[in-house]
């Protein structure tokens, strides 16, 4: 099954449709005749998506809707109101209590699935962390106070074939939305190449684009372009079209539009879309720089901000590898810091962390921007210097030794405190570039660092098959 989705509608022969149709496409599907069940359903079996009425025998379609998105477990779900209803306000009271979408019956089959399968991939590129710990993803990565009820303004790019009717579009919703609206051309939408700004604003939050732009599906093409490009991949697009019916809608929702609404659509209904991709986007961004934190912060050493031991070595193996291919020779170097535990003795372990970071911030001061530096153990350092040779690394080595102890680290009492540290020091190529071969050719280093210690400290030796 492609993923659970509940139907929940008061009239049995609509719910027996709706299940053979979504049996069909292999979804599975559950079944709920009024909103207590809806409720208890999306609570306990959290599915995937739900297809609501809006007219139900216990409680309105909207106060489902408030009170799925009041709790944190059914917030995520999408949730598409299929309604009888013609009415605006009816539509417009659904799409402001929390709403995915609103369609009215009867529905086309190839619509429906069409946006049934947009709502899932949609949910499915955000949903990995929920799905893999059980429990929401903003919880897991740290974001589980509630949602400001401040929200900040959006950027709206406004594309059509003509330029007037951008700036119909514009002039009809300023009076309904406090997002900055903006008209572009293709040809503007295209020239985007910073995900950051273009022409110093931002880049915009969502792009309203014409679908007969330049032609027929020219909008639809245009929508594909910036999906493509790194600057605007994770904007959110609405397409305007003018089929209210037909193969235009299934088309622009599986082509990846955000969403799709008939040209004829009410300006107020149209802005309420919008806020809601916008929040969608900012949702997504926010995940999505979390994720990357994580990644980040996972090989990062969190007290002096440079690489840690799970980054060193794959990297280091890298830089073998290289060596191997470029038939140069490279460096590697373990450096400890002499006599570090009576620092954290004498002074607290307040001071011994500012000389570590101290400590980094030196060596890293005085190696290249190709060079690899990582905390690697409590008060011990692993550097390696691609393309270096054996006379190079010396000189380096004395530098690296020289800069920690000749001048006094001030710490925060204002105390100068004056440290010294033994270095290590292998020579590669190694034997390979394996992790057994870059485990031993550590080893040689942290050997050479041990008898820098024996011979008094505050020096640098080469391991004995260095040369």
């Amino acid at each position: 099954m492609h993923g659970r989705i509940l139907i929940v509608d008061d009239v049995a022969t609509n719910r027996i449709i709706y299940k053979v149709k979504l049996d069909d496409a292999f979804y599975e599907p559950l079944l709920a005749a009024d909103g207590r069940s809806c409720l208890a359903i999306a609570r306990e079996q959290r599915p995937d998506l739900i297809l609501l009425d809006l007219v139900l025998p216990d409680m309105p379609g909207t106060d489902v809707l408030r009170e799925l998105r009041a709790d944190p477990v059914t917030r995520p779900i999408p949730v598409i109101v299929l309604t009888a209803s013609r009415n605006a306000e009816e539509r417009l009271a659904a799409l402001s209590a929390g709403a995915d979408d609103v369609m009215s019956k009867p529905v086309s089959d190839q619509i429906l699935m069409a946006r049934v399968r947009n709502l899932l991939r949609s949910r499915g590129e955000t949903g990995f962390v929920s799905s893999t710990w059980g429990m929401p993803a903003h919880s897991v990565l740290g974001l589980a106070e509630a949602p400001s009820g401040f929200e900040v303004a959006g950027r709206v790019a406004l594309v059509a074939s003509q330029p007037e009717k951008a700036l119909r579009w514009k002039h009809e919703m300023q009076g309904v939305m406090r997002d900055t609206l903006v008209v572009m051309s293709r040809e503007q939408a295209l020239a985007i190449s910073s995900p950051g700004e273009v022409g110093g604003q931002p880049v915009p939050d969502v792009f309203v684009i014409e679908a007969g732009l330049d032609g027929p599906a020219g909008g639809l093409r245009l929508m594909s372009e910036l999906n493509s490009r790194p600057a605007t991949r994770h904007c959110a697009f609405c397409i305007v079209s003018a089929e209210t019916e037909g193969k235009d809608f299934g088309i622009a929702f599986d082509l990846g539009a955000d969403d799709v609404v008939d040209q004829g659509i009410a300006a107020r209904e149209l802005a309420l879309r919008l806020r809601i991709l916008i929040r969608r986007k900012r949702q997504a961004d926010m995940l999505r720089a979390s994720v990357e934190d994580g990644l980040r912060l996972a090989v990062i050493d969190p007290l002096t901000g440079i690489y840690n031991r799970r980054y060193a070595l794959p990297r280091l193996a890298g830089i073998a590898a290289q060596a191997a291919q470029e038939g140069s020779d490279f460096a590697v170097m373990v450096v400890d810091l002499d006599r570090f535990k009576s620092v954290n003795d004498r002074f607290g372990h307040a001071a011994g962390d500012h000389v570590l970071s101290e400590v980094a911030r030196r060596l890293s001061d005085n190696l290249r921007i190709s060079d690899l530096l990582a905390r690697i153990g409590g008060e011990e350092f692993l550097v390696a210097l691609p393309q270096t040779s054996f006379a190079d690394a010396e000189r380096v080595a004395d530098r690296l030794c020289a800069v920690i102890s000749e001048t006094p680290i001030r710490l925060p009492d204002g105390q100068g405190l004056r440290i010294t540290a033994s270095i290590g020091v292998a020579m590669g190529p190694s034997a390979g570039h394996g992790s057994n071969a870059i485990a031993a050719l550590v080893d040689k280093a942290d050997r050479a660092l041990l008898q820098s210690k024996s011979a008094g400290r505050n020096q640098v030796t080469f391991s004995q098959t260095a040369a």
